[in-house]
């Protein structure tokens, strides 16, 4: 049986399947939860933006939790979901969809995390949860008006947790975490926009070109993991790039 469990939202890409490739724990069980199943990691359906495929791994945090006695457990909710556009021009549907994705899905399932780990930290397990933040939490770049209002308040809440952790004298760890401009297929999709509809867009690929600021994913990655849990409530890697 492995001494170590991680759960990673959206390791299929980016910045969350770097995080699975350099995991520091030899033996780790790395489970993805994403829309797609992994080629190699155990996979759980998951989708951010309905509700109804939480309970998955919410069920699965406290099944493999419930008796677990190894080293450590740690869960890094690395997925997101937003659509470029203005304040006003989307529809209803689509502002609920990025609200679902980037508000509420990382609270309840952080809280369903430190629900299930609670226990398991109480018998001296190494038990953490990574919130993977953005610039947008304190910068504002137009047309990604939700997304950015989503990771201040996840920020916001990893405050409230890590004074909770302090009031209680121990249990789970949380950090909230600012990776920097990474470069990952999203970064680049978000490069390629028309500037009239993404503000950022054209000092995102003037970044990718000069690779000025811009971070690699598997570095960063090994970074973030080094630097676990860490003493600051946010961890910061690299600068914004192209904030307004």
């Amino acid at each position: 049986e492995s001494s170590t469990l991680v759960w990673i939202t959206g390791a299929t890409s980016g910045i969350g399947a770097a995080m699975a490739r350099t995991c520091p724990w030899e033996g780790a069980v790395i489970t993805n939860a994403a829309r797609r199943s992994h080629d190699t990691l155990r996979s759980i359906p998951f989708d951010l933006t309905r509700v109804d495929t939480w309970d998955r791994l919410i069920e699965d945090f406290t099944t493999q939790l419930e008796t677990f006695d190894g080293a450590r457990a740690v869960f890094v909710h690395n997925a997101f979901h937003y659509r470029r556009s203005f304040a006003g021009d989307g529809s209803a549907g689509d502002q609920a969809a990025e609200v679902t994705a980037n508000v509420v899905a990382p609270l309840v399932l952080g809280d369903a995390f430190l629900r299930a780990a609670r226990p398991a930290a109480g018998r001296g397990v190494d038990v953490g949860l990574v919130q993977m933040s953005s610039g947008a939490a304190r910068l504002a770049y137009p047309g990604l008006a939700v997304y950015g209002a989503g990771k201040a308040a996840m920020e916001q809440w990893v405050r409230t947790v890590r004074l909770e952790h302090d009031h209680r004298g121990g249990g789970p760890w949380v950090v909230a975490v600012r990776p920097g401009f990474v470069d990952t297929p999203a970064a680049r999709r978000d490069a390629a926009q028309p500037a009239e509809e993404f503000p950022a867009a054209p000092a995102l690929a003037e970044s990718l070109r000069t690779r000025e600021g811009v971070l690699e994913a598997d570095d960063v990655a090994r970074e973030i993991w080094a630097a676990l849990p860490g003493d600051r409530t946010v961890l910061f890697f690299g600068e914004a790039v192209g904030a307004g």
